[in-house]
């Protein structure tokens, strides 16, 4: 994911993907998700950012530890889950 702030117009965009999208989805005024021709979700745009969020936690982010623990076990990584529950 990448994320882009302009601050001359106020605006975040959170690509999510390479894919080209197609089509637009206001969900709300100024929030517009950037969508594929086969619906798949590509980028999120926030017009007027600064009044929709904090601007200056903008690249703040927590990853749950049961997230983590989770995605280990879905790789089917003994390893790195012992490291997990020792730390």
């Amino acid at each position: 994911m990448k994320v882009t702030y302009d601050r001359e117009v106020d605006a975040i965009y959170l690509s999510l993907s390479h894919l080209r999208p197609q089509g637009v989805i206001e969900v709300a005024e100024g929030i517009n998700i950037d969508v594929t021709e086969d619906g798949k979700i590509v980028g999120i745009e926030l017009l007027e950012a600064s009044e929709k969020i904090q601007i200056d936690t903008l690249l703040t982010y927590e990853i749950a530890a049961e997230s983590i623990r989770d995605w280990v076990k879905s790789k089917d990584n003994d390893v790195a889950l012992k490291g997990l529950q020792h730390g």
